[in-house]
């Protein structure tokens, strides 16, 4: 198949020649007579061959989904699934007898940008990031279906709240494959049993990546009095139940996060009275918690998703984190997210250090957290390394 020839300007090769998978608008000498969504093939200024990847009129101009001669077609989606769900099986998240929610495809990490696969039990969740993806998205799911016929029956497409409006959307997210069914969104993770709502829910519907950091908490929380802000589903909630706290308290400014936060913990621990939620400002219920938590879990929504709004989200996570660790219960252990990619790690560390000095408490770090296996990051694409946490004791 011919694609279009993107010709880059002079010297304006050497990050693909280090593998990174994105191609500038300011790095292109024209893009004359190609289509947003198109596949095209990248050649440098003096005609060698460099990659083929999706089109897009934005500043990440070209996504590349290889660095060879390639038709991108379905026997292409087929083979990149192939080797993405390998991985799964090598690391045990697709062959767990006590989970079936895990995360096939993640973009770069994977060698897809601009697409996501997650897998609640039965059902595969596509969410295209660009609009190529979006145009491959019934290659993609037929691919799907051959690599995952013996473990998939449906596949549900939600990409409205992740394309530009320019990407020509007509329908709504919808069933590329099977039909919905109530009792296929309840979905596993290391036995316990989670509520996914990929109709309206954020992302995919599940926050797939706290899995492991989920489980460390449950380590810590045996007799402890945990505090969940921006609980959202409830996971931590749930964990912390089950490794022994004595109370839980699950905070949300949304309500139908709160909803779903108490029927998660139903599903599990029905009326167990340790756990109580509330939807509430962050903030403002934070400055009532004088001393009365000994374990809290900060892990809030993006601050930043743009450079331009990185000082402010430093200056949010410095003003929660004071907060928390001005507060906590002597000897109370602290878990601390940013999943902003923006946010390098380095500055959140950096922005947590500041927090602790402005408090003056004794604070020693036990853990540093990243994002799982089934969120692997690019090596040619530190980008990809979105999500930090760090693990606080408090004296």
């Amino acid at each position: 198949m011919n694609y279009s020839k993107l010709i880059l300007k002079p010297k304006k090769e050497e990050s693909l020649m280090r593998f990174h998978p994105w191609v500038f608008s300011g790095a292109i000498a024209s893009a004359e007579g190609v289509t947003d969504g198109d596949v095209v093939e990248i050649h440098s200024s003096d005609g060698a061959f460099l990659g083929v990847g999706h089109f897009q009129s934005a500043t990440i101009m070209v996504r590349l989904l290889s660095f060879k001669p390639t038709i991108i077609d379905v026997a292409f989606w087929k083979d990149s699934f192939r080797r993405a769900r390998q991985l799964r099986l090598l690391t045990g998240l697709a062959s767990s007898p006590t989970s079936n929610t895990f995360r096939l495809i993640h973009g770069e990490g994977d060698g897809l940008p601009g697409l996501v696969i997650d897998i609640y039990g039965q059902t595969a969740i596509i969410q295209a990031h660009s609009i190529g993806m979006h145009r491959s998205r019934k290659d993609i799911a037929a691919a799907l279906l051959e690599v995952l016929a013996d473990s998939i029956s449906r596949i549900y497409y939600k990409s409205e709240g992740t394309l530009p409006s320019r990407a020509g959307m007509t329908d709504e997210n919808e069933y590329l494959y099977g039909s919905e069914s109530a009792d296929a969104h309840i979905a596993l993770e290391n036995g316990l049993q989670f509520r996914i709502d990929w109709l309206k829910g954020q992302k995919t519907g599940f926050f797939i990546d706290q899995r492991e950091n989920r489980t460390l908490l449950e380590r810590y929380a045996q007799g402890r009095d945990v505090l969940n802000m921006f609980c959202y589903t409830g996971g931590f909630s749930v964990y912390a139940l089950r490794g022994g706290a004595a109370t839980v308290h699950s905070v949300d400014s949304s309500a139908k996060a709160i909803a779903l936060t108490n029927e998660n913990v139903a599903l599990n621990y029905p009326d167990d009275p340790r756990h109580q939620s509330f939807a509430d400002d962050a903030f403002r219920f934070m400055e009532t918690i004088d001393n009365r938590y000994d374990l809290i879990i900060l892990d809030p929504p993006a601050f930043a998703k743009h450079k331009d709004a990185l000082r402010n989200a430093l200056q949010g996570y410095r003003k929660l984190n004071a907060i928390a660790l001005s507060k906590i219960k002597s000897g109370g252990i602290l878990f601390t997210f940013s999943c902003s990619q923006i946010v390098s790690k380095m500055d959140f560390r950096l922005t947590v250090f500041s927090a602790a000095a402005q408090t003056g408490r004794n604070v020693r770090i036990l853990h540093q957290l990243t994002q799982p296996a089934d969120h692997p990051i690019n090596i040619y694409h530190p980008e990809g390394e979105y999500l930090k946490g760090l693990v606080l004791q408090v004296d």
